[in-house]
């Protein structure tokens, strides 16, 4: 980036701030100089990043089917069973007419008392901030502070409980019992079977079958790309030297943009007059520091104003930019109606061309 001096060779070189081993060799009177540190030269560079990664596109394709008839049983085969009676005799049976229960006692079951200690909080350590060190030598307390690594032991706690000191158990005297008799009827013949087979029963149904079961189907969507250029330093500047400039072009001078009201955008016509005026002017001083300054007039809201010259300023350095001008090189400042060229302010009448004269786009060499 240039560091820029303007001098003029027909005043005295007594500046306060500026050695004369500084000020350039056998100037000429009326002319004025550039102190300018050679600037470093950037390069742009592509880069392409990705905008949107690849992906699959599933599609299910369905199942196929297909309609048959079967032929399925219905009934099975079976046997039809013809029974010849069994023939029976009469016999005396002997049983346990009746009993008593056994006499049951019931032991109740026995507790003893007990205590159980737990943790409630495992033991911990942590980072604490102390307090500012006495001596500190330094006006900011934090300066002075130091960690400690605490620890903290484990907290416990004492509960009463109960355990079973013998279960409950039961006590059995068993009963008696009396018995008595009854007459049953018993097989004497068994009965006989006689087997006859009763056929299958068959039917006829359709049922629909897959053919082909349900699948899907991919489609990889390919990833989307975009390009960004960047600026990367190719070469370091840092040499210094002395060049004659224009001395009119430290002053603010016209940039004859006719904007369209309440826009910021330029028109092709204003981007032509950034080309024939600023281009030219950055290519010939390169290194050299551009302010572009952008003002309205006094009508309408300040804030409003304000924003609006700010927009256009920054207009002009973006089309600059774009341009492939440094962006380190451009201030773009907007004055709103802060800086107003004649009596023109609010609550004053003027006529259509006084206002036209306040707004206006103005560019100047400045130091870096």
């Amino acid at each position: 980036m240039k560091k820029i001096l303007f001098l003029c060779a027909f005043v005295s070189f007594a500046f306060a701030n500026v050695q004369a081993q500084d000020l350039p060799s056998n100037p000429e009177p009326g002319k004025c100089y550039v102190r300018c540190t050679t600037p470093d030269i950037y390069e742009t560079q592509s880069v392409q990043i990705q905008k949107t990664p690849a992906y699959k596109v599933l599609k299910v394709v369905p199942a196929q089917y297909d309609t048959v008839t079967e032929r399925v049983m219905v009934k099975e085969a079976s046997k039809r069973l013809r029974v010849i009676p069994a023939t029976y005799k009469t016999e005396t049976v002997t049983y346990v007419k009746s009993t008593s229960g056994s006499s049951l006692r019931i032991v109740p079951a026995s507790f003893s008392n007990d205590t159980e200690t737990i943790e409630v909080k495992s033991a911990y350590a942590q980072w604490e901030l102390g307090a500012p060190a006495p001596d500190c030598a330094s006006s900011n307390p934090d300066d002075c502070r130091y960690w400690c690594y605490k620890g903290y032991p484990a907290e416990y706690t004492t509960v009463s409980k109960r355990t079973l000191a013998s279960d409950a158990t039961v006590q059995s005297t068993p009963g008696g019992s009396a018995n008595g008799t009854y007459t049953v009827r018993v097989i004497d013949q068994p009965a006989s079977v006689v087997e006859e087979e009763i056929p299958a029963e068959f039917a006829t149904i359709t049922k629909t079958v897959m053919v082909k079961d349900a699948t899907t189907t991919e489609e990889v969507v390919a990833a989307t790309f975009d390009t960004v250029s960047k600026e990367v330093l190719k070469q370091k500047g840092g040499l210094t030297t002395w060049r004659e400039v224009e001395c009119a072009l430290v002053e603010y001078q016209a940039l004859p943009i006719n904007w369209n009201t309440n826009s910021a955008t330029l028109t092709p016509a204003a981007k032509s007059i950034i080309d024939t005026r600023l281009m030219p002017l950055l290519a010939q001083n390169p290194g050299v520091k551009l302010e572009i300054a952008s003002h309205t007039d006094s009508r309408g809201a300040a804030s409003s104003n304000q924003d609006l010259s700010e927009r256009r300023a920054q207009s002009v350095a973006n089309y600059l930019i774009s341009k492939g001008v440094n962006n380190s090189l451009l201030v773009a400042n907007g004055f709103g109606e802060r800086k107003l060229k004649n009596r023109c302010a609010d609550g004053v009448s003027c006529t259509e061309r006084q206002h036209a004269d306040n707004r206006r786009t103005e560019f100047r060499l400045i130091n870096n």
